[in-house]
Order: C-alpha cells, then sequence, then structure tokens
C-alpha cells in the first residue's frame, strides 16, 4: 500500500492489511457441524479422480488438496487465506515484529536496492552497513531489475547461517563485499521525535505484538524531552494494520477511559463485540497494561492523526475512534477502506487459516468499508498537489472485496483518467535524482502534510487541498 516511489519494507517482513484477531480453537468443528452438500462433494472427488489418473503427468495429492482449499478460501475476498506452512511462518513473524535475517529497512533506487537504515543492534548495523548504502549483489545474484520481495527473499533464511551482500558507498565511490550472520531480529514498529519546541511526531508503521510497548516508550522519551508539550502529531500513514489489540490500546492512549474505541459484527455470537477504552480489552494476557506509565496529559494534548490511502484497517480503527470523539483532527488523504476483521484458526501445528469474520464500526455506528475514513482536513501530499495517491490501491479496487453493508455503491468514472494522468507524472519523477523527487521522507523539515498539521497545532494556516473530494464507495459487481 505504499506509494510507487518508495516501496520500502524491512527485511522479511511481510505487509499485513487487516485487523487481526488471533484465536486458539481446536481442529475440529466447533458445535454442531454443517450439513455437507453430498452432491458437490462428490462432484469434488469425482474431478480430484479424473485430473489424479487424466492428467498429462503425475501430480501430487497432497498439492492438489491444499489448491483447492486455497482456492475456495480465496474466493470468499481480499484478505481470507489458507496458510501453508511457509506462509503461516511467515505471518506469525509479521505479526510478531520478529524474524531472522540481516536487520534493515530498504527502499529500492535506480533498480538497486538501497539501506534506509539499519536496525541498531543488528548484524547489518555491527557490519558496519549505512544510510545510502547501496546493494549490488546478494551473495551470487545481481540486485538490478531483482524485485524488491525477491531481495528480501535472499537476504532472509536461517539463524547462524551467512549471506554475502555487495555494497556500493557512494560517498566512497567504492564497491565491497560484507559477510553477515542472519539472526533473530525485532523490527521497531514506532519512530518519533520533537520536531521543533512544543511539538512532536510519532509515527505508527504497523501495528504488532510490540507495538504498545514501543510506542509507550517513545511517548516517554517525548515528554521527558519536553515536558511542557503544546501539540503532538501521531502519524499512520502508510501504516497497513496489523493486530486489533494494539489499535484498541493505541485509541485508548488518548481517549477518555471507557468509551468506545470499535465495535464488530458478523455471524458468530463471538463476534458481535464491542472495545473499549479500557486495559481488560488490550491487556495480553499474564502482562501489565502498558498505558499504565503514560503521563496524563496525553489525554489532553492537542492532536493531529495523519492519514493517507495506505492507512488501513487498524490505523482506520484508531482515525475513526478519535475522529468520532471529537479527540483529534484528522488530516491527509481518505484512508483504504479496509472495515472488516480477520480471524485466525490454527488447522494444525504448521497450517492455518485467516478468515473474514466480521466487519467493524466506528463508534458513531459506522462501517468504513470500500470507504475508509473522510479526513476532518483535506490535505495533499505535496505542495504542487496529490500528485499520486490515485495509484494507490484501495480496498474498493481489490477483486472480490466486501461490501459495507450499509448503502449502494457508487462507481467513480473520472478515476481511471487520473490514474493515468498519474502514472505520466510518476515516470517522469522517477527520471529524477532522489534528492529532486517532490514526495519527501515521513518525519522530515520537507515532509508537506507534517508540516501542515504542525501549522494546525500551532494556529497557523493550513494549506488545504483544492482539488480532493470526498470518495464514495464504488460499485461492486454482482
Amino acid at each position: 500500500m505504499g506509494h510507487k516511489l518508495k516501496t520500502a519494507g524491512w527485511i522479511s517482513v511481510g505487509i499485513l492489511t487487516g485487523a487481526l484477531t488471533t484465536v486458539s480453537l481446536q481442529t475440529v468443528a466447533r458445535g454442531t457441524m454443517a450439513p455437507l452438500p453430498l452432491e458437490e462433494l462428490q462432484q469434488l472427488a469425482a474431478v480430484f479422480g479424473m485430473v489424479k489418473s487424466d492428467y498429462v503427468e503425475p501430480v501430487d495429492e497432497k498439492k492438489l488438496i491444499t489448491d483447492a482449499i486455497s482456492g475456495m478460501v480465496a474466493s470468499l475476498d481480499p484478505h481470507s487465506q489458507y496458510f501453508d506452512k511457509k506462509s503461516f511462518k511467515e505471518f506469525r513473524e509479521g505479526t510478531s515484529g520478529r524474524f531472522v535475517g540481516v536487520g534493515i529497512e530498504i527502499t529500492q533506487e535506480d533498480g538497486l536496492v538501497k539501506v534506509v537504515s539499519p536496525i541498531e543492534g543488528s548484524p547489518a548495523f555491527r557490519a558496519g552497513l549505512k544510510t545510502n548504502d547501496l546493494i549490488t549483489k546478494i551473495d551470487d545474484t545481481a540486485v538490478k531489475g531483482l524485485p524488491l520481495n525477491e531481495a528480501v527473499k535472499r537476504m532472509r533464511g536461517e539463524p547462524n547461517t551467512k549471506v554475502t551482500l555487495t555494497i556500493f558507498r557512494k560517498e566512497e565511490n567504492r564497491s565491497f563485499p560484507v559477510t553477515i550472520t542472519r539472526e533473530e531480529i525485532r523490527t521497531l514498529s514506532v519512530r518519533g521525535k520533537v520536531m521543533e519546541p512544543g511539538y512532536a511526531w510519532i509515527r505508527l508503521s504497523q501495528f504488532q505484538e510490540r507495538s504498545v510497548d514501543d510506542f509507550a516508550r517513545k511517548v516517554e522519551e517525548i515528554y521527558k524531552q519536553e515536558p511542557n508539550l503544546k501539540g503532538l502529531v501521531l502519524d499512520l500513514r502508510n501504516d497497513p494494520g496489523g493486530l486489533l489489540d494494539a489499535a484498541v490500546a493505541v485509541s485508548a492512549a488518548f481517549l477518555p477511559e471507557n468509551v468506545t474505541v470499535v465495535s464488530t459484527n458478523g455471524q458468530l455470537a463471538e463476534s458481535k463485540f464491542t472495545y473499549k477504552a479500557s486495559p481488560e480489552y488490550y491487556q495480553r494476557r499474564g502482562g501489565s497494561d502498558p498505558l499504565k506509565r503514560l503521563p496524563a496529559a496525553l489525554k489532553t494534548v492537542p492532536l493531529v492523526v495523519l492519514v493517507n490511502e495506505g492507512s488501513a484497517s487498524a490505523s482506520e480503527i484508531v482515525a475513526g475512534a478519535l475522529q468520532d470523539h471529537k479527540r483529534g483532527t484528522i488530516m491527509g488523504n481518505q484512508t483504504f477502506g479496509k472495515g472488516s476483521v480477520q480471524t485466525v484458526r490454527p488447522l494444525g501445528p504448521d497450517t492455518g487459516l485467516k478468515i473474514t469474520t466480521a466487519r467493524y464500526y466506528t463508534p458513531s455506528g459506522k462501517s468504513i468499508q470500500a470507504k475508509g475514513i473522510v479526513p476532518d482536513v483535506m490535505v495533499d501530499e505535496t505542495e504542487e498537489g496529490n500528485l499520486f495517491s490515485v495509484l494507490r490501491t484501495r480496498e474498493a479496487d481489490l477483486e472480490k472485496h466486501l461490501g459495507s453493508g450499509q448503502g449502494a455503491e457508487v462507481k467513480d468514472a473520472s478515476r481511471e483518467k487520473a490514474k493515468e494522468e498519474a502514472r505520466k507524472k510518476l515516470e517522469e519523477e522517477a527520471k529524477k535524482p532522489p534528492t529532486d523527487r517532490k514526495v519527501a521522507e515521513f518525519g522530515t523539515d520537507k515532509d508537506f502534510p507534517l508540516i501542515q498539521a504542525i501549522n494546525k497545532l500551532k494556529g497557523s494556516p493550513v494549506l488545504v487541498s483544492k482539488t480532493m473530494v470526498e470518495r464514495k464507495e464504488e460499485q461492486k459487481d454482482n
């Protein structure tokens, strides 16, 4: 969901697109088993037999079955998924914020892999990799033209195995190999700093198991540096979501005790639930309340929440809760529109099923499925306008996306024309040196939406978008 100019990601961390509630269930069917459609199952068995006996070459029986399960689940909606052994392992790594790799945040530049930042204390950090280093080879594989996710896979591996990276360091005008031993890495999903006296910025890039603790620590650091904080920017741009309890906790950090954060509704009795700003709704079993140590001033500090089309699911829960309770000003672009909850059910020790079990609703009862959160103040991503946001995929663009359940969807006829114009601009922009590109890094003094957010907190004029309008839901083909 990130914009096309900078497809960044942590090494071996996959992107989550769902607010997830992970439950442990027995692999047998719950309660009474639904009646089985015998005629259809006989057809399935007949097809299986024909493929097994008649196909041009022998086929693997287990693969046929797992592919049939995958197809059945994938036909439901874009977020339901069958996890085989490999994908289940990757999913668990993504939600835990832990993985085995070298420990760098990366992006692409001129067809090469660029180091955005080594993770402090990681093997890459200890090996001396620096921001802006270019990786030209991974072991014996040239990186030029290699998709970023393929480069990520090649840098991943088992603990204590080695990978050799060939580095080009621009400022020294030299290339050199670095051999790094892979180990378990813990990613940081929270960044933040004091931008100027009295005003701070905190960014959540994902809602993982450790995000709430990391968020609390970052808030403490900021208040220690700036005890008289006058305003805070909570940055959820390009945050694709993650764990539901983490979203509830971050919302609760800013809201009054026990107010509604989000509600869910689905077929199962347990999917009809209301989550509130209280420890019992986000506190992990056996753990303490991670928000206890936060300064009381966080409940009342003036707040701006930055969002864009890449803000999805768990980040939309936070934005929707803060907006409905009028706790902060939502600024930026209309969000992704993923208003569904996925539950992960283990099917065995190393396989599982992620299935959509509910829609979620903001405190005022609105479903944002296939629509998103509409900001209070629309702000473009650059001073020149909202150049490339139309190219970002949204929930309504996904095949078989779930409807909101709250009325008809309307097709936006002008969107394809706008996409084509944006594609041409993007091609021109990609030819420029990185320093001349219009979209700045988040959290810098050239980050246009962040500058507008701080202006809002200070009571200074805000450059509001002159072109953005609220998107309606797009027509879903039935």
